[in-house]
């Protein structure tokens, strides 16, 4: 299984010029990737374009056996009124509601489950909005800013569940904290601004999993890399 683009182009409804044109990259192992650079240069319209949500572009995507692919953001609405452990309970796999149990105590939501969304902080329904997601049936799961409004520490533990829990899953980490995606992700695709030759360009992160130490020469080696490509 792999995920696949070839020469993808996107322009906006009514716009002279492609937000970005032939980018092309390949994922061919699970785990934590990213697309990072700054705001406006495509990296949640490309997801979507993978996810399916966008269908007007031209290039290539090829899923190769990846046939389930989730999209989750920031600003998705929850049943104000719901309870939060009774609204998971009937929208994940009857099958995972062990892990369910888990990635409550993980995510710091064990106090607040009872509790109704619209009394959560926004950092809390994100996180019970990203556990909805996990619990799916999917092949890829596309997190786009799924954890803002969550503190750093809180935030590196549940990548660090995320990764131990779901080995065989695709992840695409969208996210503006680049000492964070260098740290945790595997393959980094950069989204290039300044009229560079090539639109995108792929890093190698430091992945780290649970229990690994990381390099300080490795992380600082990486961190350089994604600025250099930017």
């Amino acid at each position: 299984m792999s995920l696949l683009c070839k020469n993808i182009a996107f322009t906006y409804s009514g716009a002279e010029n492609p937000i970005f044109a032939d980018v092309s990259f390949h994922l061919s192992t699970p785990g934590f990737h990213s697309f990072s650079g700054p705001s406006g240069v495509g990296k949640t319209s490309l997801a979507k374009i993978i996810a399916g949500d966008i269908t007007s572009y031209s290039g290539e995507v090829s899923t190769n056996g990846l046939q389930t692919i989730l999209y989750s953001h920031n600003k998705e609405r929850l049943p104000g009124w719901s309870n939060v452990d009774r609204h998971l309970n009937q929208v994940i796999l009857p099958s995972m509601r062990s892990q369910k149990d888990e990635l409550i105590k993980i995510f710091g939501l064990s106090d607040c489950i009872k509790s109704r969304f619209d009394q959560l902080s926004m950092g809390q329904q994100n996180r019970v909005n990203l556990i909805r997601y996990l619990l799916q049936d999917c092949e890829v799961l596309i997190m786009d800013e799924s954890m803002s409004n969550v503190d750093e520490s809180t935030r590196e533990n549940i990548i660090l569940a995320i990764k131990a829990m779901f080995p065989h899953r695709y992840f695409i980490y969208i996210s503006h904290n680049v000492m964070e995606v260098a740290k945790f992700c595997d393959s980094i695709l950069v989204f290039r601004t300044n009229g560079k030759a090539s639109p995108v360009v792929m890093i190698k992160g430091c992945n780290i999993g649970k229990g690994e130490i990381l390099s300080p020469a490795a992380l600082d080696a990486t961190l350089l890399e994604i600025m250099n490509a930017s």
